[in-house]
């Protein structure tokens, strides 16, 4: 009837609807309360759910089998306590671990269900506990206190409806946001009387994961407003510099996006999990094999000789008296006796022992303090403890260039306006252009009371223009102030800006000190200072940027002038530029080029003046886009197309990113290491191959660069076939197909031996290694094609024969589909590492991801399984902690099961000498407790500090980092040596 109930409250499973101040009509709804429970057990029910948890395990049950077999007198030879006291101290150790964590979910519970917040009662403010609130309610927040669930803003205490929130437990983020209510709910103020009497209906989504999206609308005195995710301040959030907001609930407790968010991710197993499975089973068909052979020995001798020592050895009063009939059924309660007594050869320990290990080898990764980054305090974290080991196996890297390699610490470096370059520093004798050094004198921006000390610029050609009033550069100037989304703030007196990127913020503070200074924001206007004139534009439309759009624009009217102001990628806006643009675009592409070429990021600007008439009808049809609640994204780029076109292009932005410290030396040790790194960039084709160069990805010593900008179906694979040929023809297989060198590698590990001279000498031993080869570099319309089920056999084949590849102009699903790409082809182990939002698709596709704690937030961090501060420390993650931890964990494996086959085969030649009657060899109290006690420490100890080279060898010589490439250390043919070994040693015994 509940079910039924429920069903009839949702007509529609895609939507939400919610009254203000009405719990009533909510309440058919049956919404989640603000309650929530994190923990899985209670006293009652702790015992009964952990043990049916623990014996899901294949090995745990096992074990409880063996355990009711051995209750059974005429079957087992040893006691119970044998089995038991293993088992028990195995479910023992993680029902603790597991009782300790649940009690801390409690723990956290209480303590948020229990947090005070003031919620509007007919009229006036009361206060409750956070588990007491319901979807529906107005409730007020405070400066400097946490937000109790995701709520809809109404008023603040900020001018223009304004406030200002941490999302550090949301997503890792530190910097300040921006929320804003709409203009209609802000008239309320505090009035709680008002705002008691607020009755608006919200139509929503319903609830998701999705922390940067949010749609819905308002109904409310016969109108409907758009929502976003602007409009809404979610559960987690901290207020700040925020005296007081009032907002309704919208989601409360489990439906909130911060409980959305708290699901489990995917499971990542490692090869060796999976290959220690297929081992296992094999394991148990052995002693299934043992136990038979025994039982079929037991028969033969019970109908041989032991028939004629009845008087000595009567048979059991179950067992019948005629000889044949009585040997079988002898023999068959022996196999379930044997299959007890050679029990320990299935290692009851080992997945205990290996979760330890992993745990232990996590801690050394976070206790690293040669991966701290001083500057930021930051040091690596290991944030799963299950593919410690996969580290040492890397065979792929997908890198992220900006924030990943560069520091993503934007400087306005150069300019092209009008069709003149504007940034380098020409020497007037000779007109050549001169290099700019610490040392070279910066223009100064001292006449302008608002400009920044540290900001620099070199060209006074460009101050001159904006102090002679140049009509293109004021026109630059002014798209810079006006075609953002950055948030202005006093500080101590102090203009300071909130910006959602390092490119925005670089923007905005060039246009700032050359004298357009962006001055205040209100959901109707922006204001600037034009050279000390105040300027106020009537803020119509903002028109965002994603990443698929690959821009932004807003619409703005002053003095009765309407004018659209864009910005965004080259591609993308010289295809929305006016039909006779060709002389202006050939000539800025020039400029574009030429700035690409050295490394710097590059942007266009336009404009465009809008028609009174034309405008209102096209924003008339951008309201409905906005307010609807089916395919709002695509309706609304469809609006958006509509009006980005004929622009008229003004100039181009050069921002430099500088490269990390230590990128291009780590980048040629691990290719050193046979670490195969492919860089995958949204920027232009020319930037990324500048950075290319700059990281040692391309080198002047290839056989030849490749590069894929074919638009069609036909030209990519043309393109690819001829490279294809090219490479068959050089007759290389560097990073791809083995040559015959290569294919007559080894098969088991040698031994490397140096001395110290030879340490000293470093790298150099390796140099022939860095020369020859190809590389690729591919277009992100190009890779459509390349990806295509027909075609990517033909990508991957020609990408695989080289040291590097580059894919340039890339989108978030391109990089996953990339990753996925090799994962699907090749037995490779796969790294993604990024430090954008854009890069979590690509991070969660790899076998292994890695984030960076950078200047983009902590999306990616948060979605990885390592993070880092700075590219660099990768080296020392995969070649030191990752080989340490492949090498012990395989180290480990070979010794454990060595010694199991060793112990346990003792009792199987002893059989040999009592009749196969399944008596055994040691003490039945040394047996229960030889792998949980005896043997545990010295294989414990050898997987968490053994070390066959220091860290230092291991980073001087990339070269010992190869065998986990090809699973040397530990595979189906060392398990076999080691279960051998351990055949001989039970012999001697």
């Amino acid at each position: 009837m509940a079910k039924s109930a429920h069903r009839k409250a949702h007509p529609q499973d895609t939507e939400r609807r919610i009254r203000a101040n009405d719990r009533a009509y909510n309440s058919q709804f049956n919404y989640a309360s603000n309650y929530i429970k994190t923990s899985k057990y209670s006293v009652l029910t702790f015992l009964p759910l952990n043990l049916f948890e623990q014996f899901q395990r294949l090995a745990n049950f096992y074990f409880l089998c063996l355990l009711v077999l051995q209750v059974i007198p005429a079957i087992s030879s040893l006691t119970p306590i044998t089995t038991a006291v293993p088992l028990i101290g195995v479910l023992a150790l993680t029902a603790v671990k597991d009782a300790y964590d649940d009690f801390q979910r409690h723990m956290s519970d209480s303590q948020v269900n229990n947090r005070r917040s003031k919620a509007l009662r007919d009229g006036r403010l009361v206060e409750e506990k956070w588990a007491e609130v319901q979807v529906g309610d107005v409730i007020r927040m405070e400066n400097d206190q946490f937000v109790a669930a995701d709520v809809l803003l109404l008023s603040t205490s900020e001018p223009n409806g304004l406030c200002f929130i941490e999302t550090a437990e949301l997503d890792g983020e530190t910097n300040l946001k921006c929320r804003q209510c709409l203009v209609e709910t802000a008239e309320m103020s505090q009035d709680d009387s008002l705002i008691g009497a607020f009755n608006g209906e919200i139509v929503c989504e319903t609830p998701n994961n999705l922390l940067n999206k949010f749609e819905g609308t308002l109904d409310w005195k016969g109108k409907r407003f758009p929502l976003d995710n602007d409009r809404v301040v979610l559960r987690g959030c901290i207020l700040r510099n925020t005296h007081w907001c009032y907002g309704v609930v919208i989601f409360a407790g489990k439906d909130t996006k911060l409980m959305q968010n708290s699901g489990k991710t995917k499971f990542k197993r490692t090869s060796i999990d999976r290959l220690l499975n297929f081992i296992i089973i094999g394991i148990v068909f052995f002693l299934l094999s043992m136990c038979l052979f025994c039982m079929i020995a037991c028969g033969i001798w019970e109908t041989i000789t032991g028939v004629n020592f009845q008087e000595y050895l009567p048979w059991d009063s179950l067992v019948p008296t005629e000889p044949l009939s009585g040997a079988t059924v002898i023999a068959f309660l022996v196999f379930f006796s044997y299959a007890i007594v050679l029990n320990t050869v299935v290692p009851i320990s080992l997945y205990v022992s290996v979760e330890v290990i992993r745990f232990a080898q996590s801690f050394l990764i976070n206790w690293d303090e040669k991966m701290n980054y001083e500057k930021t305090n930051t040091s690596a974290k290991a944030r799963t403890t299950t593919l410690n080991e996969e580290l040492g196996q890397i065979e792929y890297i997908f890198s992220d260039k900006t924030g990943t390699l560069t520091q993503n610490i934007m400087t306005f470096n150069k300019c092209s306006i009008s069709c003149k370059c504007y940034g380098d520093l020409i020497d007037e004798a000779t007109n050549e252009v001169m290099e700019i050094t610490e040392n070279t004198p910066a223009l100064d921006f001292s006449w302008n009371e608002n400009y920044e000390p540290e900001f620099r610029f070199y060209d006074s050609s460009l101050l001159d223009a904006v102090r002679g009033n140049n009509r293109d550069v004021h026109s630059f100037f002014r798209v810079l102030a006006l075609c953002h989304t950055v948030m202005p703030e006093e500080r101590n007196g102090k203009l300071e800006y909130q910006a959602q990127s390092p490119d925005e913020a670089a923007l905005v503070s060039a246009a700032r000190n050359f004298g357009f200074v962006f001055k205040e924001r209100s959901p109707n206007s922006i204001t600037i200072e034009v050279m000390g004139k105040r300027e106020v534009y009537e803020l119509l439309c903002i028109l965002d940027f994603n990443n698929v759009r690959k821009r932004m624009s807003v619409i703005l009217r002053r003095n009765g002038k309407l004018r659209l102001y864009c910005k965004g990628a080259d591609n993308v806006i010289y295809e929305r530029l006016k039909a006779d643009s060709s002389e202006v675009k050939a000539k800025t592409q020039e400029h574009l080029n030429k700035f690409a070429g050295e490394g710097l990021r590059t942007l266009c600007l336009a404009v465009r003046d809008l028609d009174e008439v034309f405008f209102s009808d096209w924003k008339h049809r951008h309201q409905e886009a906005a307010l609807a609640m089916d395919s709002r994204d695509d309706k609304l780029d469809a609006i958006y197309e509509e009006i980005e076109r004929d622009m008229t292009l003004i100039g181009v932005t050069a921002i430099e990113d500088k490269l990390q410290d230590g990128v291009p030396q780590t980048i040629a040790n691990l290719a050193l290491a046979g670490i195969k790194i492919w860089v995958l960039t949204g920027d232009k084709q020319e930037t990324a191959i500048n950075i290319g160069y700059s990281c040692q990805l391309l080198t002047d010593e290839m056989a030849d660069i490749f590069i894929v900008d074919g638009h069609t179906y036909d030209d990519v694979e043309a393109q690819l076939g001829k490279f294809r040929e090219a490479v068959r023809s050089a007759g290389l297989g560097h990073g791809g197909a083995p040559t015959a060198a290569a294919a007559s590698a080894p098969t088991s590990v040698s031994i490397v031996t140096f001395s110290e001279s030879e340490y000293q000498r470093g790298l150099s031993v390796e140099e022939s290694d860095t020369t020859g080869g190809f590389a690729i570099v591919i277009n992100g319309h190009s890779l459509v094609h390349a990806l295509h089920p027909q075609m990517e056999k033909l990508f991957l084949e020609v990408s695989s024969q080289c040291k590097s590849v580059i894919c340039c102009r890339v989108t978030p699903l391109q990089k996953a589909m990339v990753v996925e790409l090799i994962k699907k082809n090749k037995k490779a182990v796969t790294l993604a590492i990024g430090d954008g939002a854009n890069d979590v698709s690509m991070i969660k596709a790899a076998h292994i991801g890695v984030g960076i704690s950078g200047q983009e937030g902590m999306q990616a961090v948060l979605a990885s399984d390592y993070s880092i501060a700075q590219f660099r420390f990768l080296e020392r993650l995969l070649l030191v902690h990752g080989r340490w931890s492949y090498y012990r964990m395989c180290k480990f494996l070979r010794y454990f099961f060595y010694k199991n086959f060793a112990f346990t085969l003792c009792h199987f030649w002893f059989a040999f000498f009592c009749g196969f009657s399944a008596q055994t060899v040691f003490d039945p109290m040394f047996i229960s407790v030889y792998n949980l006690f005896y043997t545990s420490l010295p294989v414990l100890a050898l997987g968490i500090f053994d070390q066959d080279v220091s860290d230092r060898y291991s980073l001087c010589y990339p070269k010992l980092y190869t065998p986990g490439h090809c699973n040397l250390l530990f595979n189906k043919r060392e398990f076999l040596r080691s279960a051998l070994h351990g055949f001989f040693t039970s012999c001697v015994l």
